[in-house]
This record gives structure tokens, C-alpha cells and sequence, in this order.
């Protein structure tokens, strides 16, 4: 037998167990960065999906398309603002966000999975009144430290997650489709919302008590200050990563969310490397993994 052969044989057999232990699961996956604008990336991921679903795994996927936005928005003339990481939304964005979000980027995501044999649909958080949302308020110090007040920022049209009502979702999963999500909420008024994907990734895999909420980074996960892989962690040992400054910046809203889910009741959670070819299976289906997986509990 070739070595090539055995190392097939090899990742077959290993994937085995992680096959029927999580067939009937549903996953919640983030899906963004790299591998959501380089072709091979794209291609591979799309594969991923539909090869989860056909060993009977349910995959949710909910994505984002800042870079995508911010595009368009250039090119009819409107410059992009950031507050705290967050894209100031008026209402002349918020359309671009609807039409680049729930048209553009959502139907490409769909077609690409449908194109490697899967069976997509494609939703905003409007469809089947799937995500209410609420106006996000954010506030933070005055840049004058003579005055010791907070200020209210207004991000116009920023929301949260107010509640999920997942009966589209389980429809769509009992027919064997696979969901796509843009993260648009809407307000009781009606209103549409800019919501941040990785906390509707989150919020769907608390309400949905998914086993797994997988998070598709640019990063190769959590890393110590030697820059060693960090996986297997517990709520406790995330916290004292934080305390002492190894989890900082872009990294602290995702291991919130990652911390928020699995404390609810989802089983893992993972921070992946969204750059590697075929992440999802690896972390998946076989025992190394690439990246951090964090379960619930403080021992």
C-alpha cells in the first residue's frame, strides 16, 4: 500500500466516530473572512457544507460581508464610519447593508452550495420574522477628563438580538435544506437592523441548543504569548486569558460570544482557521482540529 493510500485509509477511519457521534447535530457556523473571498477558500468551504449535510449533519450558516459593504458603499460616493469596530449606519446605509448582505453576498453563499450538490436557501433575519432586533446603545467616556460622564453613541440603524423564532429554520432542517443567514434583524416597528454576525451565530446556536457554534476566523485560533495553539478550554481558563491581556482586542467580542453560547447550553464552541483548506471537516472529523475549542463549565 502507497503512504499516500494509508494516509487516506488513516483520515477515513479517524473520522469515523466523529461521523456517528454527530450525525442528527445541528451546527451553527460564522462564515467570513479570507474564506469568504478567495476562490479556493470558497470552494472548499461550499464542499465542506454539503459533504456535513450528507453524512447527516445539519448545517446552519450565518455570514457576514463587511469588506462587501464597504465596496459599494464607495462606490456610489458614501464613506464608511467605524465607531469601536462598528460601521455607523444611517438609513441610506442601511439599504446598501440590505442589498449587499441579503442579495448579493447571501445568493452567492446559496448558489455556491447548491453548485457542489447541496440544497440551500437563502434567508435575511426578516424572513418568517426569524430575528427580532433592537436598536443597539452604546456608550463610552468622554474624551474630556475634566468631565467624568459617558456619552451615548448613535450608531443609527446598529441592532442586537432581541429574541429568534426558529420555526423557519427547523422547517427548512426537516426538508433537508441548508440555511443561510444574513444577519439583518427587524425591530417591532419594522425597522431593519445591522446586526453583528458572529452574535447571531451565537444567539441561533443558544436557541437552537446546537452542538456546536464554529467561528471561521483569519486567525489560527486562540494563541498563547509564545504563540502556541491554545484548544480544550474551559470557561475559567478563557476568563484568566483574558484577565492577563493573552486574549485582547478583535478577538475579546468572538470569545464572548464563544463564552455566551456554551454557558447556554451549546455543547462547543470553536475558533477556526478560516484560511486553511477544508477547516470545517478537519475540525470536525479529526482528532488534532484547527483551532480552539471551548466547551462550558468552570473545572
Amino acid at each position: 500500500m502507497s503512504s499516500n493510500t494509508h494516509n487516506v485509509t488513516k483520515v477515513l477511519t479517524e473520522a469515523l466516530p466523529y461521523i456517528q457521534r454527530f450525525k442528527g447535530k445541528t451546527l451553527v457556523i460564522k462564515y467570513g473572512g479570507n474564506a469568504m473571498v478567495d476562490e479556493a477558500l470558497k470552494n472548499s468551504f461550499a464542499r465542506d457544507v454539503v459533504l456535513l449535510k450528507a453524512v447527516g449533519i445539519n448545517p446552519i450558516i450565518v455570514h457576514g460581508g463587511g469588506p462587501q459593504i464597504g465596496d459599494l458603499l464607495s462606490r456610489v460616493g458614501k464613506e464608511s464610519e467605524f465607531i469601536d469596530g462598528m460601521r455607523v449606519t444611517d438609513s441610506e446605509t442601511m439599504d446598501v447593508v440590505e442589498m449587499v448582505l441579503g442579495g448579493q453576498v447571501n445568493k452567492s453563499i446559496v448558489n455556491l452550495i447548491n453548485t457542489h450538490g447541496g440544497r440551500a436557501v437563502g434567508l435575511t433575519g426578516k424572513d418568517g420574522s426569524l430575528i427580532c432586533a433592537e436598536k443597539l446603545h452604546v456608550s463610552r467616556d468622554s474624551n474630556d477628563p475634566a468631565i467624568n460622564v459617558s456619552e451615548l453613541i448613535d450608531l443609527g440603524h446598529v441592532g442586537k438580538v432581541k429574541s429568534i423564532d426558529t420555526s423557519v429554520i427547523e422547517m427548512l432542517l426537516q426538508s433537508d435544506f441548508i440555511p443561510v443567514i444574513a444577519p439583518v434583524g427587524v425591530g417591532k416597528e419594522g425597522q431593519s437592523y445591522n446586526i453583528n454576525a458572529d452574535l447571531v451565530a451565537g444567539k441561533m446556536a443558544e436557541v437552537l441548543q446546537a452542538e456546536k457554534l464554529i467561528l471561521l476566523t483569519n486567525t489560527a485560533g486562540l494563541l498563547d504569548s509564545e504563540g502556541s495553539l491554545l484548544t480544550g478550554l474551559n470557561a475559567k481558563e478563557v476568563n484568566e486569558l483574558v484577565d492577563d491581556g493573552t486574549i485582547y482586542g478583535g478577538m475579546l467580542p468572538k470569545i464572548g460570544c464563544a463564552l455566551d453560547a456554551v454557558q447556554a447550553g451549546v455543547t462547543t464552541a470553536h475558533i477556526i482557521d478560516g484560511r486553511v483548506q477544508h477547516a470545517l471537516l478537519l475540525e470536525m472529523f479529526t482528532d488534532q482540529g484547527v483551532g480552539t475549542l471551548i466547551r462550558g463549565g468552570w473545572q
